[in-house]
């Protein structure tokens, strides 16, 4: 946890499951799935946390519970200390695929949670202006999704994101389909913007490299039913510069130690 985060503990949190299960009508069975259980954590504002696990594990089902688009089947979800009861406008999502409309330009696309919300249209314009320079986009705004590439998209899904000016960002694999070299700008580009912002971020990632890279903590998952089985704390600094983060030493320790838990090195001997 970075000083921010750490000044910020005995606040109510930005978001926080306690006591959490998940089940799921099974197809074609009487029984019920049970997808996640007894899920507790607490992230306080202004902090990143990563979560990763096996697929399957129930990682995606905390992020629809957080935004409200699903229930507990126990427990509770409470964002800014208020119980999550459906679609909460303190939340925003970002997901693998950009999601947006084709027949908006990338400004009418940046805007249009504000203009849901009947922000006026002088004040959506200087947001998706001020979004637009800030992730990098100056110029484009006036083009529409399929006239950019895959990571320019990524940059107005991610503008759009921050438009609404959510308490927390859930972040499901937003960065996974891009190259490399896109996949670490963006890295930098969300860093740098949610530290300047002081915005609280949900990440879930198959990469483990990004996670040690973006997050004040890891929160490890079991195989489902999903649990949490460990915590890690990232003691790096520098978190609002994921490719500094990467050339540090302990960067490759903290990844060891994830692929540990994750078991990767004994399904790698066994390939």
């Amino acid at each position: 946890m970075n000083q921010n985060s750490a000044s910020l503990v005995n606040e109510a949190a930005a978001i926080e499951f306690i006591g959490v299960d998940k089940r799921f009508a099974a197809r074609g069975k009487s029984a019920e799935v049970l997808a996640v259980r007894s899920i507790n954590f607490r992230i306080a504002r202004g902090e990143v946390v990563s979560i990763i696990g096996p697929s399957g594990c129930g990682k995606s089902t905390l992020l629809n519970m957080g935004a409200g688009l699903s229930r507990p089947s126990a427990g509770r979800v409470l964002v800014g200390g208020e119980p999550v009861t459906g679609p909460n406008k303190h939340v925003a999502f970002m997901l693998q695929k950009d999601l947006l409309m084709p027949w908006r330009t990338i400004a009418e696309n940046i805007e249009f949670g504000l203009e849901l919300r009947g922000v006026a249209a002088a004040e959506r314009h200087a947001v998706s202006q001020r979004l637009l320079q800030q992730c990098h986009l100056q110029g484009f705004d006036k083009h529409y999704p399929n006239q950019l590439s895959g990571g320019m998209r990524q940059r107005a899904a991610m503008a759009r994101t921050l438009a609404v000016d959510p308490l927390v960002l859930l972040m499901d694999e937003p960065f996974s389909a891009l190259d490399a070299q896109t996949k670490m700008i963006l890295q930098q580009d969300l860093a740098k913007t949610v530290a300047s912002a002081g915005k609280t971020v949900v990440f879930i990632t198959h990469d483990l490299s990004e996670a040690a890279a973006l997050s004040d903590r890891i929160l490890v998952m079991s195989e489902r039913p999903g649990t949490f089985i460990q915590e890690i704390v990232v003691d790096m600094p520098d978190r609002d510069n994921p490719m500094q983060r990467r050339k540090h030493p302990r960067l490759v320790e903290l990844v060891s130690q994830l692929m540990g838990l994750l078991k990767l090195d004994a399904q790698a001997d066994v390939h």
